[in-house]
């Protein structure tokens, strides 16, 4: 099989994920359900409000400015501390404990900021009215005081507080755990002597899109960022620009919402057992996702009603999502992480990987093993595949042989070149079929390691100080050598070139494509494919250097045992 064969291999199997993506993960018309979801949207409230979308409001000031422009309440536990506004007791400040922005700084990854700063990201709750139009409602410039402890701690909630002056009262306890969850209790208290009627809801704001990292793939067909959620068995995501094109608007009977970056997420869900409408929506200049519930409360004289929501501002660590799904019983919660369509793989591949990271301590060790692992599960495959073009290259001098002889008569050059595969038990295609068995699998590894939140910032050995990133090194400052930085686009490490290398000897054990154009341009491709991949997070090239190099040597000893009767 030729290199031919092995790109028709890839493009079909490309082509067999998104038919599988169609046929197996589209949602699928079921006509009980069909039936039930629309006696549900005709029994829903049609006098639900939508999610109060303030107007436009000043972002000019700094991050540290607009901390100290409002009264707060300080929480903290292992893994996040930040601080809650009294104004608007909008969750505004989350640092993340565990997490460094950069290699060799102290400075932690800060998440959530304050509206009025021009990075603002930020989690508010609250309550919307529809039946009554002039009532005096909670909003962002509302100042809460605070009832009992002044910290938030895990064990220790807080209790927030604010009399609208016309009968009634609003709460908000809010209790931390030890990882990344906020519960939000919102309370009403009817002291008038009317009857009140307001739907909770919860809402996340976020004032721009993220600056990604160079070699995130974040926003890209591979890593999904921007809107995220669940509604019933349906995940949908859409990106920034969707938003900013179009509103979309879901109903459901259980779910979450959230908004979603490549190692990090928020997520709000809604009260069990309640159904509620979903939102995600640009308006303001802003990017907003939120819920409200479809039914209101009803809040009768001399009582009071409440209202609960969770509220998730997480490191994507896989063992801590899956808990909480697991937990809490959210359905689908452990999608917040971008397994994709090879799910049923990916997953399985990062358990490995990660007990191999514990296990070494190493994870550029680990993702050696796991290459090593796969390539020793697909060892019959390759060996099939390998002897095959063995044979192909054997045969290249008898076919161009055949070729000059028959030159003129098409119908016997295939009739001779058929005789010659049948005598020497070679199929040209036999190749293909255990190359496109593998590609899912190296697919799901690619996946795996870009989207893992536990190789961030792990080195391996020499230079490469973090996997999640591109190698520092460039050939056009001979790696370090010549007191040059070069611009980012010349930026090819000596990874990504001991991977060109590797692939370009790959290729050399391969049959050599008949017309001279076509071998030209594939003599090309490790060249194309270093400059396109040196980008790349350095463990995505790692694996497909050692991945190149136990190809290589399984090939070489196929091809030094092959024979041929011809030969």
């Amino acid at each position: 099989m030729d290199l031919r064969n092995v790109i028709f291999a890839i493009a079909l199997s490309f082509a067999v994920l998104f038919g599988w993506s169609v046929i197996f993960e589209s949602p699928q018309v079921d006509q009980a359900k069909t039936g039930q979801a629309e006696n549900r949207k005709q029994s829903q409230n049609s006098d639900t409000p939508n999610v109060n979308l303030e107007g436009v409001v000043s972002k000019n000031i700094s991050r540290d400015e607009a901390l100290k422009s409002v009264e707060r309440i300080n929480f903290e536990n292992e893994n996040v501390k930040g601080s809650i506004s009294l104004m608007g007791a909008l969750i505004d400040d989350i640092t993340f404990k565990k997490y460094n922005e950069t290699i060799g700084s102290d400075k932690q990854v800060t998440y959530l900021n304050p509206r009025q700063s021009k990075d603002g990201y930020f989690i508010e709750t609250g309550w919307a009215a529809s039946n009554i139009k002039n009532i005096n409602l909670p909003n962002k410039e509302t100042k809460w005081s605070v009832k009992g402890a002044n910290k938030l701690t895990v064990g220790t909630p807080i209790v927030l507080e604010w009399n609208n002056k016309s009968g009634l009262i609003f709460r908000k306890i809010i209790e931390l755990d030890e990882k990344f969850l906020f519960r939000v209790t919102q309370i009403i208290e009817n002291k008038s002597s009317n009857v009140v009627e307001l739907y909770p809801y919860a809402q996340i704001t976020r004032n721009q899109k993220p600056i990604l990292e160079a070699g995130s793939m974040s926003g890209t067909l591979i890593l999904h960022d921007g809107f995220i959620g669940v509604f019933d068995e349906d995940l949908k995501e859409y990106d920034y620009d969707d938003i900013k094109d179009k509103k979309e608007e879901k109903n459901a009977d259980s779910g979450w919402l959230g908004i979603t970056d490549k190692f990090w997420i928020t997520a709000l869900v809604p009260e069990k057992n309640h159904s509620f409408k979903g939102e995600f929506v640009y308006k303001s200049d802003s990017y907003k996702a939120n819920y409200i519930l479809n039914k209101p409360s009803i809040i009768q004289p001399s009582s009071s009603k409440k209202s609960s929501t969770r509220v998730f501002v997480a490191a994507k660590e896989v063992k801590v999502i899956d808990g909480y799904a697991d937990s809490e019983g959210i359905n689908k919660f452990d999608l917040t992480i971008d397994w994709g369509w090879l799910y049923f793989l990916t997953k399985p591949l990062f358990f490995l990987i990660n007990y191999l990271f514990e296990l070494t301590k190493n994870f550029g060790i680990a993702i050696i093993l796991v290459t090593a692992a796969v390539r020793l599960l697909f060892f019959p495959l390759a060996n099939y595949s390998f002897r095959s073009m063995a044979k192909m290259k054997i045969l290249q001098p008898e076919l161009l042989r055949l070729k000059n002889l028959h030159k003129d008569d098409k119908v016997k050059l295939q009739q001779e070149m058929m005789a010659l595969y049948k005598r020497e038990k070679v199929n040209p295609l036999s190749g293909c079929l255990p190359i496109l068995i593998q590609i899912p699998f190296f697919f799901a590894i690619y996946k795996m390691l870009l989207i893992s939140l536990e190789m961030r910032h792990q080195p391996f050995f020499g230079w490469i100080k973090d996997l999640s990133a591109q190698d520092p090194t460039s050939i056009f400052n001979f790696f370090g050598l010549i007191p040059w930085d070069p611009p980012s686009f010349l930026i090819i490490g000596a990874w990504p070139i001991m991977m060109g290398t590797t692939m370009y000897l790959q290729q050399k054990l391969n049959p050599t494509p008949p017309d001279p154009i076509q071998a030209k341009i594939f003599m090309f491709f490790p060249l194309f494919l270093t400059v396109i991949l040196a980008p790349f997070p350095s463990g995505l090239v790692v694996y497909w250097t050692i991945n190149n190099i136990l190809t290589i040597a399984q090939q070489w000893i196929i091809m030094r045992t092959t024979t041929v009767k011809t030969k």
